[in-house]
């Protein structure tokens, strides 16, 4: 399973015009199932992210979880993060869960997320999203929990 982190002083996502979830700050995670991923990479990849100090603390220093500082969660569905772009001008995304799966694992990882942290807003599974963002820092994490054999 994949994330892509991004600290944000706010963010949100709109479907057709409306928000349909915002947070002040915290972090964007754009999150994608691989084929092979289950619930549990899903676990992994959660207490990962609530517990990843990429917040500053008093002294400036990236030591703060989002946990710590009160931050939110915006959790957005992004199956382009596990393009292969090795050969050629298109991405190929093989490697992605099929839609069924990754909709399933998507919707256990905001479950899950809800259930272990106070403020959790979701995109839409499958939608035509509009995301924006305001980049704090900007601090830009990649994560990734592989299948387990």
């Amino acid at each position: 399973m994949i994330a892509l982190l991004q600290r944000v002083a706010s963010a949100e996502v709109r479907i057709e015009g409306d928000v349909v979830g915002c947070i002040g700050r915290g972090l964007l995670v754009f999150l994608c199932a691989e084929r092979g991923d289950t619930v549990a990479e899903g676990e992994r990849l959660l207490l990962k992210v609530l517990g990843l100090r990429c917040f500053d603390d008093a002294a400036g220093r990236m030591n703060r979880s989002v946990q710590d500082v009160a931050g939110g969660l915006l959790v957005v569905s992004q199956f382009t993060l596990a393009a292969d772009t090795g050969s050629g001008n298109r991405p190929g995304f093989s490697r992605a869960a099929a839609p069924e799966e990754g909709r399933r694992l998507y919707e256990e990882f905001v479950a899950a997320a809800r259930a272990r942290h106070p403020e959790v807003a979701a995109g839409r599974f499958g939608a035509h999203m509009q995301v924006g963002l305001v980049n704090d820092g900007p601090v830009t994490l990649w994560l990734r929990i592989p299948p387990q054999p």
